[in-house]
């Protein structure tokens, strides 16, 4: 394997940035205008895509988003960061489950500049949840693949919905450790309905993990705030949908107010 250097370093540098108490703060992209923006910003470290804005910013569920869909739209935010044929930030990719075949789609995510996924372990075509092996497994095929294209640290993000499927908080630690032990950076861990994580959630699987946790944050009154996440100690903080839902609303609130003045 003839390692992409140029683009491994900058795989590197986004894993690097997971620190356990001074965490990656991640205000996921939807598309070039997003992306060009929050590149532009001063914090901003690393760029990540949240499958969700894009498949809403195409007037379709989660769920339905295609690879073929996904992909336009992160070419589209690549295009937007690229330098000298890479992104000048690191570029993580939210893939989903993964779609099918595994290997392809990281294929793709690399090809674009990509050094970084999520992936899931619910399974969107048959709605329901992977069996841990199934999850594992596509977890490490995910991580050679990239190994094989060049980029051995290519960070995945290995996300679990346990919780929002009838599991405990010590069932997410369970797939967590097994996940961290194929080779994912981080353990992302979604609440029921996309609510986020407790405060006893999130130290449970602090603890449990070495820090190594993702966290969605809500940015809603009551839930946990980047301060707080630091504090517990987790390496990782996306906005996921947030900022679309957050743009949308001023959308209608502006559109509202001028065509009823």
């Amino acid at each position: 394997m003839a390692v992409n250097t140029p683009q491994n370093e900058l795989a590197k540098r986004f894993r690097s940035l997971h620190v356990p108490g001074e965490p990656i703060v991640l205000t996921n992209v939807y598309d070039a205008a997003t992306a060009s923006f929050i590149a532009s910003h001063p914090a901003t470290k690393a760029i990540a895509s949240a499958s969700f804005a894009i498949a809403a910013s195409q007037g379709i569920p989660d769920n339905d988003l295609t690879l073929s869909q996904n992909l336009a739209t992160v070419r589209l935010i690549a295009g937007a960061l690229t330098v000298d044929s890479l992104p000048r930030l690191p570029l993580s990719v939210d893939v989903q489950d993964g779609y099918e075949p595994v290997a392809e789609t990281i294929k793709e995510v690399i090809s674009l500049g990509a050094v970084g996924c999520n992936i899931e372990d619910f399974n969107n075509r048959t709605e329901q949840m992977r069996t841990l092996p199934d999850a594992v497994g596509r977890i490490e095929l995910a991580i050679q693949t990239a190994r094989e294209l060049g980029v051995p640290d290519f960070v995945v993000n290995a996300r679990t919905d346990i919780l929002g499927h009838g599991g405990t908080v010590e069932d997410a630690i369970e797939r967590g450790k097994a996940f961290l032990k194929a080779g994912a950076c981080s353990v992302f861990v979604w609440g029921p309905d996309g609510r986020g994580v407790s405060t006893e959630e999130v130290e449970k699987l602090v603890a449990a993990l070495d820090g190594r946790v993702n966290v969605k944050l809500v940015i809603k009154q009551g839930y946990l705030t980047i301060p707080e996440l630091k504090r517990i100690g987790v390496a990782r903080v996306s906005m996921g949908p947030e900022l679309y839902r957050a743009a949308m609303r001023a959308f209608e609130e502006t559109a509202t107010r001028l065509l009823e003045s």
